[in-house]
C-alpha cells in the first residue's frame, strides 16, 4: 500500500473554527450580562455594575475584532486557539474577583476553557490551559470582592468549604480535560483512518480507470499507426534495399510492429481486467486467489477447504480479496514457520480462518486489534515500516473495514494454551457470500468450474 501520511489527511483535524468559538463565547457574554443584571436588578444586590460590565466589554471587543480581521470559516491556528481561551479564563476570574471569587457558584465555569482546549489542541496545551484555570481558582480562594448579598448584610464561607470548591475545580478540570480529550482523540483517528481507507479505495478505482482509458487510447492510436505503418511499407518499395536509408526504414517498421504489439496488450489487459471483476469464483478459488502471492515468495501456507453441501461461489469482490491478502500478510509476517488458512462451509455460513504458528497478539493489543492506528509491531519494527512508507497501524483496520462492508464478522484472537499464534476468523452468512453470484440450481457450478480446467490447487 502506498505511503498515507496522517497528518496529510486532516491537515486541521486539530484546528478550532473561528465562528465555532466566537459563538461560544456569545453565549458567554449573555449569560454573564444576563446574571450580573438579574443580581442587581432582580435581586437587588449591590455589586460593581460598572466594573463588572467593563469586564464583560473585553470580550465583546474581542470577538468584534475577531470578526473584523478574519472571515468566519477561518481556522485558528494552536497558538491563536491557546491565547483565546487562556483570555476566556482571564477574563473570568477578573469577574469572580468582583463577584466573591470562589464563593461565587458560577466558578465551575472554569471547566469550559479546559474542555474546549481538550477537544481540539493538544495535550500540552490543554494541561497549559488547566493550570491556569487551577492558579486563577488559587488566587480566588486568597483575593476576591465580598460576595454580593442582601444590603446591610454580609455572607462569608468557611475557609473549609471554599477549599472544597477548589478542589472540586481542580479535580473537574483533570478528569473533563482527559475524558473529553480521549473522546476527541478517538474521533479523530476514526476520521483519519476512514479518510485513509478512502484513499485506498480511490487509488483502486483509479486503477481500475487506467485500464479503460488505455484501450481507448489503443483504440484511437490504431488508426494513425496503421497510416505509419501502411507509408513506410510504401517507402521500402520505393527506396533501395541497402544503405543507410534502407536500414532505418527496416527499423521504422519494427518499430511500428512493436507499437502494434503493445496497443493490441493494453486492448486485451483492459477486457480481461473487467471479466476477471466480473467473474463468479467459487470458495476455494477465492481462497487460492489470496495464497497464490505468498507462496509465489516461497512462503508455506497450508490451504484446506472442506464443507456440508455444495461449495459456495461469489462474486470476486476487489475489497475482500484486498482484505484477506493484508491479514494473510501480518500472519506471515509474525509466523515461525507455518501459516494455515481453512475455508469451511454449511448451509447458513461461510467460514474463513487464518492462523499463524507465531507469538500471537500482546495482552495490551489484543482488545483493541482491528482498530485505527493500533500496530501489532514493535516500536523498531515501525520505525523500519515508517522509513519504507507502512507501519501507520491502518493495514488491519482497513481490512476490517473491507470485509464487514462485505456482510462478514471479523474476529481476531489468539490460539488457546498450549497453541501459540494469533487467528483471523471470518464468517459470512451464506445468503451474504453468495450474493449476486449466478448459482445453478442444481449448485452444480462447482462441477462446472472444474471440467472447464479451472481446478483449485488446495493442499
Amino acid at each position: 500500500m502506498a505511503r498515507i501520511e496522517p497528518k496529510s489527511l486532516t491537515h486541521h483535524a486539530r484546528h478550532l473554527r473561528l465562528d465555532t468559538l466566537v459563538r461560544l463565547r456569545w453565549l458567554a457574554i449573555a449569560g454573564q450580562a444576563a446574571a450580573v443584571a438579574g443580581v442587581r436588578f432582580g435581586l437587588g444586590f449591590p455589586l460593581p455594575f460598572a466594573l463588572c460590565f467593563l469586564v464583560i466589554a473585553a470580550s465583546v471587543w474581542v470577538n468584534l475584532l475577531l470578526r473584523i480581521r478574519y472571515p468566519a470559516s477561518h481556522r485558528l491556528s494552536d497558538n491563536i486557539a491557546t491565547a483565546l481561551l487562556a483570555f476566556d479564563i482571564l477574563q473570568l476570574a477578573g469577574l469572580l474577583y468582583l463577584t466573591g471569587g470562589l464563593e461565587n457558584p458560577f466558578a465551575m465555569l472554569f471547566l469550559a476553557p479546559v474542555l474546549i482546549s481538550a477537544t481540539a489542541l493538544t495535550p500540552e496545551r490543554t494541561l497549559g490551559l488547566g493550570l491556569l484555570a487551577v492558579g486563577s481558582a488559587t488566587f480566588l480562594v486568597l483575593a476576591h470582592r465580598p460576595l454580593p448579598w442582601y444590603p446591610g448584610q454580609s455572607l462569608s464561607l468557611p475557609f473549609l468549604y471554599v477549599s472544597g470548591i477548589w478542589t472540586a475545580i481542580l479535580l473537574g478540570t483533570v478528569f473533563t480535560g482527559i475524558y473529553a480529550w480521549r473522546v476527541a482523540e478517538e474521533a479523530r483517528q476514526l476520521a483519519q483512518a476512514l479518510a485513509a481507507t478512502e484513499l485506498v479505495l480511490a487509488r483502486e478505482q483509479h486503477l481500475s480507470q487506467l485500464d479503460g482509458l488505455a484501450a481507448a487510447a489503443a483504440h484511437e492510436l490504431g488508426t494513425p499507426l496503421a497510416t505509419i505503418a501502411l507509408v513506410t511499407k510504401e517507402l521500402s518499395h520505393a527506396m533501395p534495399k541497402d544503405g543507410p536509408v534502407g536500414e532505418d526504414l527496416r527499423l521504422l517498421q519494427e518499430q511500428v510492429e512493436r507499437c502494434r504489439t503493445i496497443l493490441t496488450k493494453l486492448t486485451s489487459m483492459g477486457q480481461e481486467e473487467e471479466s476477471e471483476f466480473l467473474e463468479t469464483i467459487t470458495l476455494s478459488h477465492l481462497v487460492e486467489q489470496v495464497v497464490e502471492p505468498q507462496r509465489a515468495v516461497g512462503f508455506d501456507v497450508k490451504a484446506v477447504a472442506a464443507g456440508e453441501g455444495p461449495e459456495p461461489l461469489c462474486r470476486r469482490n476487489p475489497g475482500v480479496v484486498y482484505g484477506l491478502s493484508n491479514i494473510l500478510d501480518n500472519a506471515t509476517d509474525f509466523a515461525e514457520s507455518q501459516v494455515t488458512i481453512g475455508a469451511s462451509w454449511s448451509p447458513h455460513e461461510v467460514v474463513i480462518e487464518i492462523r499463524d504458528d507465531g507469538p500471537g497478539y500482546a495482552p495490551d493489543i489484543l482488545l483493541r486489534v482491528g482498530e485505527p492506528y493500533v500496530t501489532t509491531r514493535s516500536a523498531a519494527e515501525r520505525t523500519q515500516d515508517s522509513e519504507e512508507g507502512g507501519g501507520l497501524g491502518l493495514g488491519l483496520f482497513i481490512a476490517k473495514t473491507l470485509i464487514e462492508r462485505s456482510g462478514a464478522e471479523l474476529t481476531l484472537t489468539n490460539a488457546a494454551p498450549p497453541a501459540t499464534g494469533a487467528i483471523a476468523r471470518i464468517v459470512w452468512p451464506r445468503h451474504a457470500f453468495e450474493r449476486g453470484a449466478a448459482i445453478s440450481p442444481q449448485g452444480g457450478s462447482l462441477e462446472t468450474l472444474k471440467e472447464q480446467g479451472n481446478n483449485s490447487h488446495m493442499r
